[in-house]
């Protein structure tokens, strides 16, 4: 496929993935929260986040800045990038369908939060971050650069493994016994496997 063509289908998932989280947003703002462990640390993560799949691919889809670092790809791992942009959107939107009121960005509890274990969280612990990976990998295959294609999975990368280990204290913390049960009978990004 021709530049021009991928970087609008990776504007398309991307602004149907801030159509998805926008309702979220505005719902998560009214819940009181009862556990905040955001450090500056969890700040930092997530502004790396934002510069690895928003600003610069950004960059490259309305500047040529980037230019300099394109590749090319054979149209099957395009057609491959959007299926894989398809499938994280659907993850995406089912995952924060699931959780509801429970959806925080950050590393917080919310007054009447429940612990999710039905829907796509019957046999994912962390679906979103399932849609994000498959989102990072249709980045790379749908904006053929060495910088904006890839920065996405660099930072998201990072990210979870700096923050899942606390994310899923707090849930233990919180959630004590019941979460250790869910624990063993689910996967944390690939049910059955992973």
């Amino acid at each position: 496929m021709d530049t021009l063509t991928l970087k609008i289908i990776f504007m398309i998932g991307l602004i149907s993935s801030s159509a998805i989280r926008l309702p979220h947003q505005q719902q998560n703002k009214q819940n009181t929260v009862t556990d905040d462990r955001k450090t500056p640390l969890e700040t930092g993560l997530l502004l790396l986040v934002f510069f690895g799949m928003l600003a610069l691919p950004l960059l490259y889809v309305f500047s040529p800045w980037l230019n300099f670092a394109n590749y090319k790809l054979p149209l099957w791992a395009n057609g491959l990038g959007v299926v894989s942009f398809a499938i994280a959107l659907w993850l995406f939107w089912r995952s924060h369908q699931d959780l509801g009121e429970n959806w925080s960005p950050t590393l917080q509890v919310r007054d009447g939060h429940t612990l999710i274990t039905n829907g796509i969280y019957q046999s994912i612990r962390h679906p979103m971050y399932t849609s994000i990976f498959l989102w990072c990998i249709a980045q790379a295959l749908l904006l053929p650069n060495w910088i904006a294609g890839f920065a996405g999975i660099i930072a998201f990368s990072i990210m979870y493994v700096i923050r899942i280990g606390n994310e899923e204290q707090m849930m233990m913390d919180q959630f004590g016994e019941e979460y250790q049960t869910y624990m063993q009978q689910t996967k944390r990004l690939i049910p059955y496997i992973f």
